[in-house]
C-alpha cells in the first residue's frame, strides 16, 4: 500500500468523508448483516398491526427468559422482565448491575404505522356492492391505497367482555379486499385535480361483497349476506363493530429488493424496523448490563403519542416507577441520569426527488444508521433538539464499536417536517437523540430500507444498552 502524501494524511483527518457502508464492512458482518434481516422479515409478516406485533414480541421474550413484570417483584441483575399495555404496547428491561438511581439506558420506538381503519359503522350496500368505510390513520398519501390488495387485521370486544380476532386476507386462499379507483378512459377530470385530492377519504371503502342472499327480496341483499357470512365464522352482528378495532394492511410480505438482495421491501417499516433494532438488541445482551437496559414499543406515535397505549401516556411512568421501587428509588432521580435513544425511521434521500432535499445533511441508503438532533418542522418546531453533549455521547458509543452511522434531516429547512417520541422522552428530563434506520417511500404502503441500515441501527441500540 502507498504511503499516503501530507494532503491526503490531511484530507482523512479533517473531513468528514461519506462512504456506502458495504466498502466498510468484512465478510463475517456482511453476513451477520443478512442473517439479522431474515429474522426482521419475519417480524414484519407476523407484526402487520400493533396488537399482533407486541403478540410476537411477547412470544419470543418469553422464549429468550424475559417474565411478565409484577409490582413489587424482587429485581435482581440480570432479570428479564416485560408489561404489555393493553395488547397495543409494551415496555421490557434488563436489570443492570448499577442502582436506578444511576440512570436507565432506553431506546425508544413505535409500533404503530399508517392504514386505514374500520369506521365504526362501516359496511354498507350501494348498487348491490357492499363496501367498508374507512377511516385513515396517520400520515398516508391517499392514492397509494388503491388498487392494491388489503387484508384485515383485529379486534372485536364484545358486551360480555370476550374478544374475538379478526384476520382475513393473510393466508394462502385467503380473500382479499382493495379500494377500487376511476379509469383512465373517464379519469379526464381526475387527472387535473391536485395529488392530494384526487383520492377523497370518504371514497376510501373496501370492496367487500357483490353477491345477494338469496330468497330474500328486501333491500340490502349484497349486506346482509356478508353479515351472514361474518356470523358464520365470528360470531358478530353489525351493531359488534361499534366495540371493534379492525385495521385494514396491505396484503403482501416482506421481500428483498434488487439484484443483490440488500434491499427490503415491505409495509410498515416505519417504525418496526426500529422496534424490532431495540427488541432485537435486547435480546442480545450476553452480559447483565451496567445500567438496566429498558425498550419502549409504543402505540398511537402516528397521530402524536396521544392516548393510554401512546408516549404521552403514564404507562412508561409506571413500568420504570416499579423497577425503581424495587430499590427504593424515586421515579425523577432514575429519570434524570437516563439516556435514550429514540429509534425512528430517517427520510433517505432519494434522487428522483432531490428538489426537497438537502443532500449534504440528508441520510443516505447504505451510510448506516441516521442520527438526528433535531426532527419538528421548519424552525425546529415541536422537536427536543438535542443538546451538544447528547450527540457527543452517542458518537463515542457508536464510533467505539465501529457502527456505521450518518447524520440526519428530514429535507430541506421549509419543505415539511415531523415528529418521534422523542419530545415525550425529554418532557420527562430524559436526554434524549433521534436516530433510525433511512427510509425511501416513507408512510406508503410498500417502503424500502437497506439491509446495512437495518443491522446498524439494532448495532446502535445494542452500544446504547451496553453504554
Amino acid at each position: 500500500m502507498e504511503e499516503m502524501n501530507e494532503a491526503q494524511q490531511l484530507r482523512q483527518r479533517l473531513l468528514n468523508q461519506k462512504k456506502n457502508g458495504w466498502d466498510l464492512v468484512d465478510e463475517t458482518t456482511e453476513k451477520a448483516i443478512f442473517d439479522y434481516c431474515e429474522g426482521y422479515k419475519t417480524y414484519l409478516d407476523r407484526g402487520k398491526t400493533e396488537r399482533t406485533c407486541v403478540e410476537y414480541t411477547v412470544e419470543l421474550a418469553k422464549a429468550a427468559g424475559f417474565v411478565e413484570l409484577e409490582r413489587g417483584m424482587a429485581l435482581t441483575p440480570g432479570m428479564k422482565v416485560y408489561r404489555v399495555n393493553r395488547g397495543r404496547a409494551m415496555n421490557l428491561a434488563v436489570i443492570g448491575s448499577a442502582p436506578l438511581d444511576q440512570g436507565v439506558s432506553i431506546v425508544a420506538a413505535h409500533i404503530d404505522s399508517p392504514r386505514l381503519d374500520l369506521k365504526p359503522t362501516p359496511l354498507y350496500e350501494d348498487s348491490e356492492l357492499a363496501f367498508f368505510k374507512t377511516h385513515y390513520y396517520g400520515g398516508i398519501r391517499k392514492y397509494q391505497w388503491v388498487t392494491i390488495p388489503l387484508e384485515l387485521r383485529g379486534v372485536v370486544a364484545m358486551k360480555d367482555g370476550s374478544i374475538i380476532n379478526v384476520s382475513v386476507g393473510g393466508q394462502p386462499g385467503d380473500p382479499q379486499f382493495t379500494i377500487d379507483d376511476l379509469l383512465p378512459h373517464l379519469g379526464a377530470d381526475q387527472s387535473k385535480k391536485p395529488l392530494g385530492e384526487a383520492i377523497p377519504a370518504e371514497s376510501l371503502n373496501l370492496l367487500v361483497g357483490s353477491r345477494p342472499l338469496k330468497g330474500d327480496e328486501g333491500t340490502d341483499r349484497v349486506k346482509l349476506a356478508v353479515l351472514q357470512l361474518l356470523n358464520q365464522r365470528y360470531g358478530i352482528t353489525e351493531a359488534d363493530f361499534i366495540s371493534a378495532e379492525i385495521e385494514a394492511v396491505p396484503a403482501f410480505n416482506a421481500v428483498d429488493i434488487g439484484f443483490d438482495r440488500t434491499l427490503i421491501g415491505s409495509y410498515g417499516h416505519d417504525d418496526r424496523v426500529c422496534g424490532y433494532a431495540g427488541f432485537k438488541a435486547l435480546l442480545d445482551l450476553k452480559d447483565t448490563p451496567c445500567r438496566t437496559a429498558v425498550c419502549v414499543l409504543a402505540d398511537k406515535e402516528e397521530i402524536g403519542s396521544e392516548g393510554v397505549s401512546g408516549m404521552q401516556s403514564a404507562f412508561f411512568d409506571t413500568f420504570v416507577d416499579d423497577l425503581c421501587a424495587s430499590q427504593n428509588v424515586p421515579l425523577k432521580a432514575c429519570l434524570e441520569k437516563s439516556f435514550c435513544l429514540s429509534c425512528d425511521v430517517a427520510a433517505a434521500y432519494d434522487p428522483n426527488f432531490a428538489e426537497v432535499y438537502e443532500k449534504n445533511n440528508s441520510a443516505q441508503v447504505n451510510q448506516g444508521v441516521g442520527l438526528c438532533k433535531y426532527t419538528g418542522s421548519r424552525g425546529k418546531g415541536g422537536c427536543s433538539d438535542a443538546g451538544a453533549e447528547a450527540v457527543a455521547y452517542v458518537r463515542r458509543l457508536l464510533d467505539d464499536r465501529k457502527v456505521i452511522w450518518q447524520m440526519a434531516e428530514l429535507g430541506k429547512v421549509d419543505q415539511g417536517g415531523g415528529g418521534t417520541v422523542a419530545c415525550y422522552m425529554a418532557n420527562r428530563n430524559i436526554d434524549t437523540l433521534d436516530a433510525g434506520v433511512p427510509v425511501l417511500s416513507m408512510h406508503a404502503p410498500f417502503e424500502t430500507v437497506s439491509k446495512l441500515d437495518c443491522y446498524m441501527t439494532y448495532a446502535a441500540c445494542k452500544a446504547v444498552y451496553e453504554g
